[in-house]
């Protein structure tokens, strides 16, 4: 298996040159990378959860350095983040609970270390026997002077006793490591499949005789229409061209492949005809946590005309595009300015991009992505079903933890 600081630094370098195409395949790598780093990490016998997340942090700095403004890359660490706090969380309520009495956990090896008595497996069941409620303070300690006033065998069962919290000691380590790998694996897995889990939900949406209107490419509304069109669904697609890379002809010609009626259109012709349309259909590249959508340059426009003529506004995004910080001037922090060649030709306006000449010079911005504030919003499909706008930091909140949302997103600079 290739050393983890060579996976990282292959990873590091597709990241900054730009050459891993769209959230779904950076944010599958990137957990795909966490989860070799989580593998070949060794833990110690105690704190294994915050080892853990330390190696973590440590290396998803650096990948969301690389490019900050792939938000999947943040969005994948910080989940898995909160997977190895939850799966710490579980292990030590099982053992609270009396079902992995027969591991020993780290708060025994601290009180041996302590000079403290070890709660028993008796001790812990019976402070928990009462499932409505956390053991009490007073329950804790009569089990342990229990525990304590219990007479030992003798030196060599005493041995014994060590020699078998040795070896459950490391149970617990591989237990925490293999709980940890599989939920990732599910994470992966989700991602994976979350085209077809956002697709199978397009005949709840789209009916008989609508006309959609969307724009730009994106794979998950191409599969969304077509699910719908697999259905017996008859409807037609606008589909405007997405300036100035023209995205939508991409989609254009795919749609029109798998047989859906397909017209396309200029973006300035969209106020044209959104009267005509029955609903709005996109992707995003991301959905803040107020319910604000960081999408493909041209796609405030189309909100806005949406708004004016009250037709419905849906945004189809995976729950690994779900960002649990909050936008703050969006348009600059979150964007990225992409070549002027795209808009013009560099040889035809050479003498206006001349700054040092007299005459006034030409400038010329490029930018990559759009925000579109949650009030143009009608509804969210995610992988896990349609959602409000105002219901977005809820369902963002059980994906990461508060302690984890301070990855840096950029280095402080000294004065």
């Amino acid at each position: 298996m290739p050393d983890v600081q060579t996976l990282v630094n292959d990873f590091l370098n597709k990241l900054k040159k730009r050459k891993i195409e769209g959230s779904q395949a950076t944010a599958k790598l990137t957990a795909e990378l966490l989860r070799s780093v989580i593998s070949q990490q060794r833990v110690p016998h105690t704190n294994q959860a915050t080892a853990l997340i330390h190696a973590v942090r440590a290396i998803g700095e650096q990948l969301i350095a690389a490019n900050p403004v792939e938000l999947a890359v943040g969005n994948i660490v910080m989940r898995v983040l909160h997977i190895i706090r939850e799966e710490d969380l579980s292990l030590a309520t099982a053992a609270m609970a009396g079902l992995g009495v027969s591991a020993a956990s780290d708060d025994e090896d601290d009180a041996e270390r302590d000079e403290n008595p070890v709660l028993s497996a008796a001790a812990v069941a019976a402070a928990a026997r009462s499932t409505l409620r956390a053991p009490s303070l007073q329950t804790l300690l009569e089990d342990t002077s229990d525990s304590a006033a219990a007479p030992h065998t003798s030196s060599s069962g005493g041995e014994s006793d060590g020699r078998s919290r040795s070896v459950d000691k490391g149970s617990k380590v591989r237990k925490l490591k293999h709980d940890v790998i599989e939920a990732v694996n599910e994470l992966i897995q989700d991602i994976s499949t979350c085209y077809e889990q956002i697709a199978e939900q397009a005949v709840e949406h789209i009916h008989h005789n609508e006309v959609i209107l969307t724009l730009g490419s994106s794979k998950t509304v191409l599969e969304f229409l077509y699910a719908a069109k697999e259905k017996q669904r008859s409807f037609k697609v606008f589909v405007a061209e997405g300036a100035p890379r023209y995205q939508g002809h991409i989609l254009a010609k795919e749609l029109a492949a798998r047989g859906l009626q397909t017209t396309v259109i200029s973006d300035s012709a969209v106020f044209a005809l959104i009267s005509r349309v029955n609903m709005v259909i996109v992707g995003a590249h991301a959905v803040m946590a107020n319910g604000g959508v960081i999408a493909p340059v041209g796609l405030n426009m189309v909100a806005l005309a949406a708004q004016r003529h009250a037709v419905p506004f849906v945004v189809l995004a995976g729950s690994h595009k779900l960002c649990p910080l909050y936008p703050h001037n969006p348009e600059v922090l979150l964007n990225e300015l992409r070549s002027p060649s795209e808009l013009l030709d560099f040889g035809e306006f050479s003498d206006c991009l001349d700054s040092a000449s007299g005459a006034g010079s030409l400038h010329v911005v490029n930018p990559t992505f759009d925000y579109v504030p949650p009030k143009f919003v009608s509804l969210f499909i995610t992988d896990t079903g349609g959602h409000n706008p105002s219901y977005m930091y809820r369902l963002i909140a059980d994906y990461y933890s508060a302690d984890d949302l301070v990855v840096n997103r950029r280095p402080t600079t000294g004065s």
